[in-house]
């Protein structure tokens, strides 16, 4: 190998082994608004390791936030959704203003899970987003601390304890009845819902139990449609579902933590201008921020979202593929 090849490949290789197993969305030059959101991708079915990403260039880029994802990944820094226990850069947490949490059965290392777990006790916001009603499966170390945090665990772990819902049912069929999100007449004028009205995701709407919380303010109800179409008539033979609901929440450490649960957020769903909308407008508002009056939702680049699925992910991207070009 000449000499200039092997000083290029040396430092190509130094430089991947030295760059962090995440992604950080820094704002423009100017835009800073001082907060910093972490977001948790890490669900084999639902494409969050696309939809957080494109969020996160929304927010940095066009509203000042700080934006870090965190990612399901192998050992290489390639992204592998059906990872469970490999999510690098929990400790972030600490420093961030509000987690966007969209786990699926993730089963963390103990010392990653005690971030999680700190973030929550420190009384701060969270988003979540889908499947993370039950983001946690204890199924290797049963033993753990934080065991009682995964969904199966008594009083539905971690869902159970924030936001009143764990991993129920599908309400809808899966594939084949898509969700029309209905804003709550009461609470229509609520921050978050600035702008939102035409809320529409092919994802379907999940069910809840009898003993969904009372004390739940419901922003969104999730109407099931005939088909998968944004025009598909409501299925009138199924009873309309919260869909997405603001809780405040009691936490281990005394204090009390405002809690936005969305279970439509689907990276297809968030080609809805609308549910984008709705997403950073909670944003705005769970970390103190005026809720702009139509906040610009345009995606940076292009946004074209993988159908959801198990193994449909794309193949062989790498954390750092994901960095703002």
């Amino acid at each position: 190998m000449k000499p200039l090849a092997l000083l290029l490949g040396l430092i190509a290789s130094t430089l991947a082994a030295t760059a962090e197993p995440w992604v950080t969305y820094e704002p423009p030059a100017g835009k800073a608004n001082g907060k910093h959101i972490v977001m948790l991708s890490g669900d084999e079915e639902y494409r969050s390791e696309e939809s957080l990403p494109a969020l996160s260039k929304i927010l940095s880029q066009r509203h000042g936030f700080k934006c870090t994802v965190l990612f399901s990944q192998d050992a290489n820094g390639i992204i592998d959704p059906n990872n469970q226990t490999n999510v690098p850069g929990m400790h972030l947490l600490g420093g961030a203003d509000l987690v966007v949490n969209q786990f699926r059965f993730r089963e963390l290392p103990d010392a990653d899970m005690k971030h999680f777990v700190d973030y929550l006790d420190a009384g701060k916001p969270m988003i979540v987003l889908r499947t993370a009603t039950h983001a946690f499966h204890y199924t290797r170390n049963k033993q753990s601390p934080y065991a009682k945090y995964g969904f199966a665990a008594p009083g539905g772990g971690f869902g159970g304890m924030t936001v009143g819902e764990t991993w129920t049912y599908h309400h809808g069929d899966h594939g084949k009845e898509a969700t029309r999100g209905l804003v709550d007449g009461q609470n229509m004028k609520h921050p978050m819902l600035k702008s939102v009205r035409d809320v529409f995701g092919p994802s379907d709407v999940y069910g809840v139990n009898p003993d969904f919380p009372g004390d739940a303010k419901v922003l969104l109800w999730g109407v099931t449609l005939v088909g998968m179409k944004p025009d598909d008539a409501p299925q009138l033979k199924k009873s309309i579902m919260p869909l997405a609901w603001l809780r405040d929440v009691n936490t281990g450490g005394g204090k009390t933590s405002r809690i936005l649960c969305s279970t439509i957020g689907a990276a297809i769903d968030l080609a809805s201008e609308d549910l984008r909308r709705f997403v950073v407008n909670a944003c705005f508002d769970l970390t103190g921020l005026a809720v702009p009056d139509k906040a610009d939702v345009t995606p940076i680049g292009t946004f074209q979202p993988t159908m959801f699925g198990f193994n449909g992910y794309k193949k062989g991207v790498a954390v750092s593929d994901h960095v703002l070009k």
